[in-house]
């Protein structure tokens, strides 16, 4: 694996050097773009917008348009703003990982400590999983600043991105029905439907299936066949056959789409 990023995790006045890595793959087909009439691929070049001349990579800069004019900033500009963030971790302060709303969860990443702060790296991850409690923390990576948590799992420290507050929009522009302040009957049913269904969480269970399937039909289609597609009519539930559903789903019956 290559390293996305390097530098410390620091919590009080311990420093810990570490590499980070993604934890995460893609289980996607990798798709390209092609042209419909001779299936060439299809290229996305960098142009000027007034000479229509290709731009090299290495003659690109960042600019921010400031009151209609553009103010150029180079790496040591993005650096010097925080230059402290730009190597260094910090956690912030320390929370119950079950008050963070699973809204902000973004990008999972591996910490791997150097050689040099084995120990300093384990004291870490062991005083985080004896105390229950995840580390807050800031730092900027690729001219970003970014908030996460760091936790133990198993023998490794994860660093998950999370979404600063303004990044969740509101909710005030969406059309919603009003929370019962009552147990209605509909939903005692739908509670004995959850306890029906509920099961140890296994991660193992689910697979990305799409993908194995597409990839079926990619194969047929090499041969020269044409697959057969699935035809599918969803019903959607009405108000008034709400709690008939509802006992069909708990009686483990399951009406026609």
């Amino acid at each position: 694996m290559k390293a996305v990023w390097s530098g410390s995790i620091s919590f009080g006045l311990v420093n810990v050097p570490v590499k980070m890595f993604s934890a995460t793959q893609s289980s996607t087909l990798d798709l390209d773009m092609l042209d419909k009439k001779d299936h060439s691929n299809i290229r996305f070049k960098r142009v000027n917008e007034n000479t229509g001349r290709e731009v090299p990579f290495k003659e690109i800069v960042k600019g921010y348009n400031y009151d209609g004019n553009y103010i150029v900033l180079d790496d040591e500009d993005f650096e010097s703003a925080a230059p402290e963030k730009t190597k260094l971790i910090e956690i912030l302060n320390f929370v119950k990982e079950d008050e963070i709303n699973s809204m902000y969860y973004e990008q999972p990443y591996y910490l791997e400590p150097d050689k040099s702060s084995m120990r300093a790296y384990a004291i870490l991850r062991d005083a985080l999983r004896a105390s229950h409690k995840v580390g807050i923390s800031s730092f900027v990576m690729r001219n970003k600043e970014i908030l996460a948590i760091v936790k133990p799992l198993d023998d490794v420290l994860v660093l998950n991105r999370i979404r600063f507050e303004e990044e969740i929009r509101d909710l005030k522009d969406l059309n919603l029905p009003a929370v019962s302040k009552t147990k209605t009957k509909e939903i005692d049913v739908a509670l004995k439907l959850i306890d029906q269904l509920t099961e140890e969480f296994d991660i193992s269970k689910y697979k990305d299936t799409y993908s194995e399937k597409l990839l079926h039909i990619i194969k047929q289609k090499a041969k020269g066949k044409k697959p057969k597609a699935k035809k599918l009519r969803i019903v959607h539930t009405k108000s008034d056959d709400l709690m008939e559903t509802l006992k069909a789903s708990l009686s483990g019956k399951k009406k026609a789409s």
